[in-house]
């Protein structure tokens, strides 16, 4: 399921390639072009986004998460970080960060439900996203050697230390998870 936004970003010979054989289709209800599975890898993969998400291990650990499979990610009361999750879209995957203990990447989550209401904000401000467990990073990746690593002197971990949901780029996602071994 692709939005129609990014459908005229696409290039003309990609739309020929999807258009080819009814690959195609619009979803109405969402105003969204429906692509197969096995035809959009290569689109899904371009429009992908990458995140980071902090928790504290004491109240929501990698191991929680793991255990439980899909969970909801709630308690955020940070615009900027709440703005972050109403960005995130059904595939995107995100590493999960143990913050204050360990201080450390430890896992990789997938979105499996965008933005809603959070039940536990009473004002009703402030959303959530659900995460799935994808995988446990082979070798964590500390917050020492991301701040010691000139390729990452500009991510959002190290610029914005106490944002708690964090876009990653694309080329910071995949330095990251060479140095975990990944």
């Amino acid at each position: 399921c692709l939005p129609l936004r990014l459908v005229f970003r696409l290039s003309g010979a990609m739309l020929k390639k999807l258009a080819h054989g009814n690959i195609l289709s619009f979803c109405y209800a969402h105003s969204r072009v429906l692509i197969p599975k096995s035809s959009s890898d290569e689109v899904k993969d371009s429009d992908m986004n990458y995140w980071l998400v902090k928790s504290e291990p004491f109240k929501w650990s990698w191991d929680q998460q793991v255990e439980k499979g899909v969970e909801h990610w709630d308690g955020v009361r940070n615009y900027q970080a709440s703005n972050n999750m109403k960005a995130m879209k059904i595939g995107d995957l995100s590493f999960f960060y143990h913050s204050n203990e360990g201080l450390e990447i430890v896992g990789i989550v997938e979105v499996v439900k965008e933005y809603y209401p959070d039940h536990t904000d009473p004002k009703g401000r402030f959303g959530m996203v659900d995460f799935k467990a994808v995988r446990p990073m082979e070798s964590p990746v500390t917050l020492k050697q991301i701040k010691n690593d000139p390729n990452l002197a500009d991510m959002a971990l190290v610029k914005q230390s106490r944002l708690s949901v964090c876009p990653v780029k694309k080329e910071e996602w995949d330095y990251i998870l060479k140095m975990a071994e990944v």
